[in-house]
């Protein structure tokens, strides 16, 4: 049987070689078929660029002294056109620019990454649905007009639902929508806590972002992401929660799980020590320390957990482009314009919040975040 498969004068010989040659293509041209759908939306992303996470860009729109001066200024920018005559009305142009983007990217990109800017619209809704639950959880009177306020159809679904829905069935509405046993198991107790409410829904979404899959190649690039993101607010956790004098036996409650960098035990040792200082100190030969550390002596003057919050921002980003640097044919360069499109957005609704209450530049510009070099 072997002579006539591997005898070149026969028929199997050949089809066995073809099938080779073939499964050999399959195998090395993959990859690359993965970086040919990413070419057009990252060269489109690129040109775009995200000038608003820049000090230079941010402090040029400080120089706003009203709210018409900013947006006149904001909308030179060909990627803006702000409306809105108050505060609160212009935020919410800036929020509704973010999720055109979002869409405008989802659109441009290959079909394999729907899901992925699917999970990103989902985080943005997400506190409509934490809001709502503790609304039904206290037996407040639901405001429908919140629905309208949902991104995705599905969260206008599950906000309906829930508002329709008694408290001891919320579990099961939850679990019908997706949700795991992080969340529904929680519901279930008669006594649960909004902070553990809000950690099982950062949670959630954060095991939508593990879960969801991306193009072939695409995958330990989002997972470096995902582990990073958990780590940033990991630690912020700690950092709020030592500034606001929290009872120890809350900590556990804030952990979002095992990042890039910090294990469980590492954030039991955070949360174990007294002082802020101690916290940072524990972080000594992590990618966090150093940011902090240089941050350590404006924290001690202003006496605020926000600028060390700013650094660990501005690293985010940083941490960010050196994703899309390591993965600049696939996935890296759409990772780092949405995180940086979505600082963006902050930044600008900061500055408008600020110009239009009439603080100090230099008040406004502590809260902001720019990237790092």
């Amino acid at each position: 049987m072997f002579e006539i498969i591997f005898d070149p004068h026969n028929y199997p010989f050949w089809v066995l070689v073809i099938s080779v040659i073939a499964g050999a293509v399959l195998i090395i041209s993959r990859p690359f078929s993965t970086y040919l759908k990413f070419v057009y939306p990252n060269a489109k992303f690129e040109a775009m660029g995200n000038p608003f996470v820049s000090e230079n860009e941010l402090s040029r729109m400080l120089d706003g002294k009203s709210l018409s001066d900013f947006k006149e200024l904001l909308n030179t920018s060909k990627d803006y056109n702000i409306n809105g005559e108050n505060t609160y009305d212009v935020q919410q142009s800036l929020d509704d620019v973010f999720i055109q983007t979002v869409e405008m990217m989802q659109k441009d990109s290959s079909k394999k990454m729907k899901d992925f800017y699917d999970v990103y619209l989902e985080k943005i809704d997400i506190h409509l649905i934490k809001n709502e639950l503790k609304n039904r959880l206290e037996g407040k009177k639901s405001d429908e007009t919140v629905i309208n306020q949902a991104v995705l159809v599905n969260t206008k679904k599950l906000l309906q639902k829930i508002m329709e829905t008694e408290k001891e069935d919320l579990p099961e509405i939850l679990k019908s929508y997706g949700f795991g046993e992080e969340v529904t198991h929680v519901l279930s107790d008669k006594n649960v806590d909004f902070l553990t409410i809000d950690n099982v829904m950062d949670i959630h979404i954060i095991n939508r972002f593990k879960r969801v899959k991306v193009p072939y190649k695409c995958e330990q690039a989002k997972q470096k992401f995902v582990k990073n993101m958990i780590d940033i607010r990991n630690i912020k956790n700690i950092l709020r929660a030592k500034q606001l004098d929290y009872a120890k036996e809350s900590y556990e409650k804030l952990f979002l799980g095992v990042g890039q960098e910090i294990a469980s035990w590492k954030f039991k040792e955070m949360a174990d020590v007294d002082e802020i200082s101690q916290v940072i100190s524990s972080l000594e030969g992590t990618s966090y320390y150093g940011v902090l550390k240089d941050a350590i002596e404006r924290y001690n003057k202003e006496g605020s957990v926000q600028v060390l919050e700013n650094a660990l921002d501005g690293l985010f980003l940083k941490l960010v482009a050196d994703i899309s640097t390591q993965n600049y044919v696939s996935i890296g360069p759409t990772i780092r314009f949405i995180v940086s499109k979505e600082f963006e957005i902050r930044n600008l609704k900061i500055i408008a919040k600020g110009i239009g209450e009439n603080l100090p530049s230099e008040m406004i510009k502590s809260y902001l975040t720019w990237g790092t070099s």
